[in-house]
């Protein structure tokens, strides 16, 4: 009898899932691992502020990676999961049946936050509408672009923007102001890096809408816009509701300790679309912890394939590193439950840093090919996640 492990998408939690159990289980014979995502290409959504002004990023294909791995990779988009037939659909007209699932579709910007963002606001939920906003950039010879959202994803687009287009205006609107979490010496230095680039920010300020030519916030005040990119929050897949599985509010699948879903524990959740509770609370969604729940699913679905009882995962931050355009970065060392250390860096040590960090994740997969253990070592947390 052969195991069937289904992994759905590919994004950094996903693909790590896929390789680990792949490559673990390759000699064994009984298992077969299939990948399931909507396109060849890997995207790194550490990278797509760069994509959307116009820089040139790597084109990394996922098929070429799966290589040797003995992974099976389909290329489509899932369009329903039956949690009891232990089903998913791919573009509506193909059907895989699993024992085991890796649900890991990741997360959205939520266009659906406030009316009008989903017809007149640009996003990175995908490396098509990164390009979408390019396009829009290089048409302006003039005018306002308002970044919504003053997270980490919102400073390093009207970084990015700003530098790239010095001669347009960049407005960062957001609730809290940039670099809240930072001690204070590195949110200084944030802030006098996007006054050096020319952002306006404007913290305290909340987005009830958007318009064709603007945005309006609450109060009443219009801000004008030529073009609005929304970073302000993130939804995920209503597929895992759908299925039955049991989510939180926000529809991310609740797990157990090992990253099993709590109503079906042959499905596994892991990066944004989990809701995975530590000793410092429910994870929110990173690179650097987004991996490192894939591999542990892995590792989890293989201890139970041996008859063994799956550990639990614990993990803890250890950095919040951001780029300020391409010159210039502040790194925030953190503790385990991601609140600020005294430690930063900034300038081009943060630059080199950050960089670094950005490219980690495709040479690690490729590692994980030979070495599978190289991808399972990450901070546990200590006395944090205990």
């Amino acid at each position: 009898m052969t195991t069937q492990v289904v992994v759905l998408g590919a994004g950094y939690a996903g693909l790590g899932a896929a390789i680990q159990l792949a490559v673990r289980t390759k000699r064994r014979g009984d298992v077969r691992v299939t990948l399931v995502n909507a396109q060849y290409r890997f995207t790194e959504r550490l990278r797509l502020p760069m994509t959307a002004t116009g820089q040139q990023v790597a084109e990394l294909n996922i098929p070429e990676l799966l290589d040797g791995t003995g992974a099976e990779f389909v290329r489509g988009f899932v369009t329903a999961v039956d949690a009891d037939a232990k089903t998913v659909r791919v573009d509506d007209d193909r059907v895989l049946r699993y024992d085991t699932l890796v649900y890991a579709l990741g997360s959205a910007a939520d266009l659906t936050a406030v009316p009008g963002a989903e017809e007149h606001a640009y996003s990175f939920s995908s490396a098509q509408d990164a390009l979408s906003l390019a396009g829009r950039l290089s048409r302006l010879d003039s005018g306002t672009v308002v970044v919504a959202g003053s997270g980490l994803t919102g400073i390093e687009s009207a970084a990015e923007i700003a530098e790239r287009y010095p001669a347009l205006k960049v407005v960062l609107l957001g609730r809290r102001e940039p670099g809240a979490t930072m001690t204070p010496k590195a949110k200084a230095y944030l802030h006098t890096a996007l006054d050096r680039l020319g952002v306006e920010v404007r913290s305290g300020v909340e987005v009830v809408k958007v318009l064709p030519d603007a945005v309006e916030l609450a109060g009443g005040e219009l801000v004008a816009a030529d073009a609005v990119l929304w970073t302000s929050g993130t939804r995920v897949s209503p597929l895992a509701a759908a299925a039955g599985l049991t989510v939180d509010e926000r529809g991310r699948v609740v797990t157990d300790g090992a990253l099993r879903s709590v109503s079906h524990p042959e499905v596994y959740a892991v990066g944004d679309a989990a809701a995975i509770e530590q000793g410092y609370g429910v994870m929110h969604g990173t690179c650097q912890s987004g991996m490192p729940t894939g591999v542990h699913a892995a590792l989890s679905i293989e201890r139970v394939l041996k008859g063994k009882r799956p550990k639990d995962f614990r993990f803890g931050y250890y950095h919040t590193p951001v780029s300020i355009g391409r010159g210039d970065a502040v790194v925030q060392f953190t503790h385990p439950d991601d609140s600020a250390r005294r430690i930063h860096l900034t300038g081009r040590l943060a630059v080199r840093y950050k960089e670094t960090v950005t490219a980690a994740p495709w040479p690690t997969f490729g590692r994980m090919k030979k070495m599978p253990a190289s991808g399972a070592i990450w901070p546990r947390g200590g006395r944090f996640t205990r």
